[in-house]
């Protein structure tokens, strides 16, 4: 079964993570980079704030096994 992984400020995925998302806190380039990087084989979809998926849209290519979602 594929886990779901939120990436990107607190306040932005705090209602993902009431629903069960495991949610990666991710404020910096730096900090943004390593949650990706550090994805584990059993993530099907990642949820990731507007900043996050700004820092990530040269890298979704090296992960085609996940699914991509950009918060609004």
């Amino acid at each position: 079964m594929s886990t779901i992984i939120g990436i990107g400020a607190t306040h932005e995925l705090e209602g993902f993570a009431l629903a069960g998302v495991s949610v990666i806190t991710a404020a910096t380039d730096a900090e943004v980079a390593a949650a990706w990087t550090g994805l584990g084989d059993d993530v099907g979809l990642v949820i990731l704030s507007p900043a996050a998926a700004r820092q990530l849209r040269h890298e979704f290519d090296s992960r085609q096994d996940v699914l991509t979602l950009v918060m609004p």
